[in-house]
């Protein structure tokens, strides 16, 4: 069996990343610091902070390359990014290494990161017959004509990523897009650009110039990624928030959107759930993976009343085990939050509901290293039986603290799951997979899992989006290439049909 154990890499240098546009590396004046979450003092390295200037030649690069590798049969396509791929798990240790400085995560889901974007890669590749397949509609009466109905790129796409998983998500949105004849501008995330930067870089020097550029800056000078009227698409991955600036900025272009924003996910737990070990580890993982900063986490579980406290008790004793430390050490299972204020808001969270009166358990101990003393770090909680009216239940906590609320009936179960602005995912817990199956179907959410939940376990060859405030449109599959294409209908006189009128 091959060692997937991710090596040691070396971090004692300052990572420094430019930006990739026309088949050219491009360094800046300006960069963006990237700090330490884990020791705040310290810097990962820098990123180059593009111009206005820079963008624009991006965004000209892409559509300067575009109509040639349109021109190409996906087939041909397919072959090329392929190639492009040859080697890119060879540096996967020092991008997890980096990936894990930056975002704060451990080594092992940094590296799993990596691994999830050459999957999803391949995976894209393997419908490269599909993507020029055509459906012909003949003659009828009134209708004279045979009408050919193809596909066609857009053109110049931007893919924007956030903190938590960037290259694992970019490989939701990016290989499809090219493969569906259109260039792509990659802007990773502001506070952790750097192991990102450098997976496309590696990936966009194998690819004719243009075809696929990255660029890094600050969000105030790369409006024209989105408003420019040469940028046919957007595909953003991130908060409500930020989807609700995207929409409004593409508006005034026109600019086509596919939004994958926040979850507010619920995990329904029957009364006859198994819940032996491996379950309640598999839910375990639902909820306090990547320190709970993953957009399709469970982030409420509602469990029949009598499993209640067989659930909460299943959590407490994996939660005991947690090792709370910097991402990099060995023996950690939980890093600290990204961002400080993240940090806060999940303790507002927590304060807030002990102060409404739930049972709040915490666990786990934070760190004694003085060198982490100022890091991100929280202790995980679960929250029994709290007030659905507060915010640890209603809003999106990212972070490691999750609601446990009863319910007495499948209908009230339901009806509370889907009580929500979110509808990006969901899960049914039941012995009785029919039964299961039935809940499923009346989850109003665009992706539900029976006895498992999240990341570890979505299909990567399935369509994955949003319903309601988590989003539109869909990444993955040949769903996810047609949302990078649009149709075009070619009608030919049938004399035959035509005479007959």
């Amino acid at each position: 069996m091959t060692d997937t154990t991710p090596a040691p890499a070396d971090t004692s240098t300052p990572v420094s990343t430019g930006l990739y546009i026309g088949g050219e590396a491009r360094t800046t004046t300006d960069t963006l610091t990237v700090p330490d979450p884990g020791r705040p003092g310290e810097i990962v390295g820098h990123a180059a902070a593009a111009t206005t200037a820079d963008v624009d030649d991006a965004i000209a690069a892409a559509r300067s390359a575009q109509p040639a590798w349109a021109a190409l049969s996906a087939a041909e396509r397919a072959d090329a990014m392929r190639a492009a791929l040859a080697g890119i798990a060879e540096a996967r240790d020092e991008d997890a290494a980096i990936l894990s400085r930056e975002n704060g995560k451990i080594r092992m889901e940094s590296w799993v990161d990596s691994l999830v974007f050459e999957l999803r890669w391949n995976l894209a590749l393997e419908l490269a017959d599909e993507v020029d397949a055509t459906r012909t509609l003949s003659p009828a009466p009134g209708i004279p004509v045979t009408t050919t109905v193809a596909h066609q790129p857009l053109g110049v796409v931007t893919v924007i990523v956030p903190f938590n998983w960037p290259i694992a998500i970019l490989g939701a949105a990016l290989p499809h897009a090219l493969l569906a004849g259109n260039t792509a501008i990659v802007k990773p995330p502001p506070s952790a650009p750097l192991a990102t930067t450098r997976v496309v870089q590696r990936v966009a020097e194998q690819l004719p110039p243009g075809v696929l550029n990255v660029v890094t800056g600050r969000d105030a000078d790369m409006s024209a990624l989105i408003t420019s009227p040469h940028v046919a698409k957007v595909c953003f991955t991130g908060s409500v928030g930020g989807g609700k600036k995207i929409m409004e900025l593409a508006s005034t272009s026109l600019t086509r959107v596919t939004l994958e924003l926040g979850g507010n996910d619920a995990a329904v737990v029957l009364a006859d759930a198994v819940l032996d070990d491996t379950h309640l580890d598999r839910l375990h993982a639902a909820i306090f993976d990547t320190t709970g900063q993953i957009c399709m986490n469970a982030k409420r579980i509602h469990v029949h009343r009598s499993r209640l406290e067989e659930v909460a008790a299943g959590l407490a004793a994996r939660l005991e085990k947690t090792v709370i430390g910097y991402g990099l050490d060995e023996g950690t299972t939980m890093g600290p939050l990204h961002s400080s204020a993240q940090q806060a808001f999940v303790t507002e969270l927590i304060e807030e509901a002990r102060a409404g009166g739930a049972d709040v358990r915490e666990f786990g101990t934070l760190p004694t290293d003085p060198a982490l003393a100022d890091g991100n770090f929280l202790r995980p909680a679960i929250v029994v039986d709290p007030d659905p009216a507060l915010r640890v239940v209603t809003e999106e906590q990212f972070g490691p603290v999750i609601p446990l609320l009863p319910f007495d009936s499948d209908d009230e179960a339901v009806a509370a799951a889907n009580d929500t602005w979110a509808g990006l995912g969901g899960s049914v817990w039941s012995a009785d997979p029919e039964h299961a199956r039935a809940i499923a179907n009346r989850l109003a959410c665009g992706y539900v899992w029976i006895n498992d939940h999240g990341a570890t376990r979505l299909d990567l060859r399935a369509p994955f989006g949003g319903m309601k405030q988590s989003g539109f449109g869909r990444e993955q599959g040949i769903d996810g290439i047609r949302a990078f294409q649009d149709t075009r209908a070619v009608a030919d006189l049938d004399p035959a049909a035509l005479a007959e009128h």
